[in-house]
């Protein structure tokens, strides 16, 4: 009597333990968006491509030495403004020196939460390092935002998973 009670109820606890998240393997799939179309002014996309209502662009740069390492030769410094994004937080997308080819020469990520103006806007100016700045053409944005850092199902298979942005710019990457 015991045993046939125990088996009617298996089916219903294994319903409970699937839909709680506590199955082993079931459901949790990561995926990579697709890199963005690199510009000069941008429209931060989430990792379904969706604008997010935030534009970013590079103001100017020029070759110069950086002030606190000038014995390091010319560097990037390059100006940016995000338009549209939230004073606490916001999105982060990847910035890259290019070559006349558009391969990325050296590249770093800038948030909006880091750019601050003297009238409350979103500018900010940073450094790139290139080994070569006589190769330098331009400075690209990658609209996708780099600001998203959820988990994986490698880290949490329960809550993790899902789509994440594509890995971030570095050198010799073509854009």
């Amino acid at each position: 009597m015991f045993t046939a009670r125990v088996l009617a109820g298996a089916p219903l606890a294994l319903v409970i333990l699937a839909l709680s998240g506590c199955s082993s393997h079931w459901g949790c799939t990561d995926t990579t968006a697709e890199r963005g179309e690199a510009g000069v002014r941008v429209q931060v996309e989430d990792t379904s491509g969706r604008p997010l209502g935030v534009s970013a662009e590079v103001i100017d740069w020029r070759l110069e030495p950086h002030p606190q390492v000038p014995s390091d030769g010319d560097r990037v410094h390059f100006h940016y403004r995000f338009d549209g994004a939230e004073e606490t937080s916001g999105p982060a997308v990847d910035v890259c020196a290019v070559d006349k080819e558009r391969v990325a020469l050296g590249c770093r990520t800038v948030h909006s939460s880091e750019a601050f103006g003297p009238d409350g806007d979103f500018t900010g100016d940073d450094w790139l390092a290139v080994e070569r700045p006589e190769q330098v053409a331009g400075v690209l944005l990658i609209p996708d935002d780099q600001s998203y850092n959820g988990r994986n199902c490698e880290q949490d298979m329960k809550d993790g998973g899902g789509p994440h942005p594509p890995e971030p710019a570095g050198r010799g990457d073509q854009l």
